[in-house]
């Protein structure tokens, strides 16, 4: 019997990672046959892990928090939506090639526009953060054409980076989040603070009735930032669709198949 090829998500941390769980139902689903866990590695130790994973047999990682641009450093080849990225989620052990890919731009999209329903041509969209998670979508959102595209972040500095990083995709704007003056019809939290279940300080005007807000962090319960914007009347959804639409893309990558998400998405949200 051949052993199955070996794929892992590593971060740090990574325990409560639900990747494996996606693609264990991606192979059963497409008959695969794959292995999929997850992998800590150490802060200093990023490169080092996965060297090892790939000489171990490994034939390819999932990359979160907070090693993205790390992944995007160590990949010998980038596709072309990494290198616009600055950053990657996916890597793809290829004979001697460490291929870097990003799919979270790819996986947000799908999941606000055919998810959710909330087309993002000609709308305003402010995106919190200015990290790894914000420079995987700048240029998804901007091939979207929105009428508006923000971004707001403790350090001006850092946003002004990426605005300048994208100028020649389109126009971003920069604010502090206390500047912040106008509504949107979508608000993206790709800050960390999810993660220690804290806020960004967003002020309440941004939010409308018909806005969408949508934290890149998933869970079991809202983060503080959906409840919030909840509370002033947005439509909220977290990054568990974003998280399965992602991973049908790496999935993609690495198999040569795209499978079917809605099922995958139902069945684990259905879990306790």
């Amino acid at each position: 019997m051949t052993a199955p090829d070996r794929y892992a998500v590593i971060g740090n941390p990574i325990a409560h990672s639900k990747s494996p769980d996606i693609h264990a139902l991606f192979a059963a689903q497409t008959g695969q046959v794959i292995e999929y866990r997850h992998l800590f590695s150490e802060l200093d130790a990023f490169e080092k892990t996965v060297r090892h994973f790939a000489a171990e047999g490994g034939k390819g990682l999932n990359v979160t928090v907070p090693f993205k641009t790390e992944a995007w450093e160590l990949a010998t080849e980038l596709t072309p939506r990494a290198k616009a990225a600055g950053a990657v989620n996916t890597l793809k052990f290829e004979n001697s090639a460490i291929i870097g890919d990003n799919t979270d731009g790819k996986g947000l999209m799908v999941d606000i526009i055919h998810n959710a329903g909330y087309p993002i041509t000609g709308k305003r969209v402010l995106l919190l953060g200015a990290g790894g998670a914000a420079r995987g979508v700048i240029m998804p959102l901007l091939d979207q054409n929105p009428s508006r595209l923000v971004i707001a972040n403790r350090t001006l500095e850092r946003a002004q980076e990426l605005a300048d990083y994208f100028s020649d995709a389109g126009k971003i704007e920069v604010y502090g989040f206390a500047a912040l003056e106008d509504e949107f019809d979508i608000v993206i939290n790709a800050t960390s603070a999810g993660l220690d279940d804290a806020m960004p300080p967003v002020p309440a005007r941004v939010f409308t009735g018909k806005t969408l807000a949508l934290d890149m962090v998933y869970g079991d319960r809202l983060t503080a930032f959906l409840d919030f914007a909840k509370e002033h009347g947005a439509e909220v959804r977290d990054g568990f669709g974003m998280l399965v639409e992602q991973a049908a893309e790496s999935f993609y990558l690495w198999r040569g198949m795209h499978p079917d998400t809605g099922p995958v998405f139902s069945t684990l949200r259905a879990k306790p």
